[in-house]
């Protein structure tokens, strides 16, 4: 069984501060099933946006998880604000959270 967005996005921000990194939610969405977009910062001013992945793409084993991709690479904040503007018209209930955390950590979550 799937936890909730709400749930999720909760366990994920508290594993991010246990870390010693750095976590908020943007905006919230849908708490029951809103799609999740993670904005994570660099210390170089750049960000790198991750968009949930297609249901094709989860394994049949774990149907349950939530799979990320990159979609934007090291781009200024318009950039992302742009895409995020074209999502929200899509699905208004998205949640986004932005995360400056440890490399390692962040590929661990997403």
């Amino acid at each position: 069984m799937r936890v909730t967005t709400d749930l999720w996005v909760s366990a994920v921000l508290r594993r991010v501060f246990a870390a010693g990194g750095y976590g908020a939610v943007i905006k919230r969405g849908a708490s029951e099933a809103g799609a999740v977009f993670v904005i994570v910062r660099s210390r170089f001013g750049t960000a790198t946006l991750h968009a949930p992945r297609a249901q094709s793409d989860y394994a049949q084993a774990r149907p349950d998880d939530r799979m990320f991709s990159p979609v934007l690479t090291d781009v200024d904040d318009d950039a992302i604000e742009a895409r995020l503007e074209k999502e929200r018209r899509f699905d208004p209930d998205l949640w986004v959270i932005e995360i400056e955390a440890d490399a390692r950590l962040v590929e661990e979550l997403l």
